[in-house]
């Protein structure tokens, strides 16, 4: 979950690296998140749609898209000095899902990314995500010419645990990127803070 180096000579300043996941169905806009808020050229596993996938692959509702994450997605971008968040895209098919226990190992938390066009798609990773008590936060990407819909109604469809944050998002724009994640890692502490004083308690 987290790492720790020195990037003083003195050595008296550490630095923390977070990791956290990037998640959601399928076309969501995982790799567009990824890839607007890093701040290295991000690591992409995308690969072209093909007729051999169209039986497997339910393309409803994003008829436009031609390729697809088959690993991960993989960026870097610095909160602030000494905090930077990896962010490990997951995979959004049905079929791919068995490398999502692999990716999840010490993540601080996940954002699922939720269309309202599809927002039946995001319930596989929100019950991942709950099963696993691993903190995560619902971003919903808003589409143009999607109804907007407030973070309650998300949240009530969504049938969320009380207190998980429902945030409005353009998984295009860097700085509404960005926020998302500054609200997950202040949700992730709060939540493992909150864990950790229960066991000692």
């Amino acid at each position: 979950m987290v790492s720790e180096h020195s990037d003083a000579p003195g050595g008296d300043t550490a630095a923390l690296a977070l990791k956290i996941l990037v998640a959601g169905g399928f076309g969501v806009g995982k790799t567009t998140l990824v890839g607007a808020v890093s701040e290295i050229r991000p690591l992409r596993t995308e690969e072209l749609l093909s007729e051999a996938g169209q039986s497997v692959d339910d393309t409803d509702g994003v008829d436009h898209k031609t390729t697809t994450t088959v690993a991960m997605d993989f960026g870097r971008i610095t909160i602030r000095s000494g905090l930077s968040l990896y962010l490990f895209g997951t995979p959004g098919q049905d079929r791919f899902w068995f490398l999502w226990d692999e990716l999840s190992q010490g993540a601080l938390g996940a954002v699922v990314l939720a269309d309202t066009r599809r927002l039946e798609d995001c319930f596989p990773a929100v019950d991942y995500f709950e099963h696993r008590r691993i903190p995560f936060v619902v971003a919903v990407n808003c589409f143009a010419g999607a109804r907007q819909h407030g973070a309650p109604d998300v949240s009530r469809a969504l049938d969320l645990d009380r207190g998980t944050p429902v945030v409005l998002c353009d998984a295009r724009d860097r700085d509404s990127g960005k926020e998302v994640l500054i609200r997950l890692v202040e949700y992730a502490g709060r939540m493992h803070t909150a864990r950790l004083l229960d066991s000692v308690g």
